[in-house]
């Protein structure tokens, strides 16, 4: 029984942790997914630490999007360019569809 309470209080500060970990993640850091186009065929992931009004999981196509209302290739290009030249990028990784998916809330646009 006396090794039951160091157990318990060691779980319920290691999911305090976690549960604050999670929580600077969803508030300093952007998951950008940039969708396979001319520039960048096989499509990227990037995670970055988070400016401007980018979202927890956000995407050129989304901001254009939320700024404009309609994407164009300008658009695209500016906040792609932008993200791309930031000294914020942590990690890039492999493109991701269902991310892509989350940050345009389903729509599809053309490459």
């Amino acid at each position: 029984m006396g090794d039951e309470k160091p157990t318990k209080k060691r779980l319920v500060i290691w999911m305090a942790v976690l549960v604050l970990l999670m929580v600077v993640a969803y508030t300093q850091l952007t998951v950008f997914v940039i969708q396979p186009i001319g520039a960048v065929p096989e499509g990227r992931t990037i995670i970055m630490r988070r400016t401007g009004n980018l979202q927890f999981v956000d995407s050129a196509d989304a901001v254009c999007e939320r700024e404009t209302g309609s994407v164009t290739l300008l658009c695209r290009g500016a906040i792609m360019g932008s993200v791309a030249g930031s000294d914020r990028i942590l990690a890039r990784l492999p493109y991701s569809e269902a991310l892509y998916s989350i940050s345009t809330d389903g729509k599809r646009y053309d490459r």
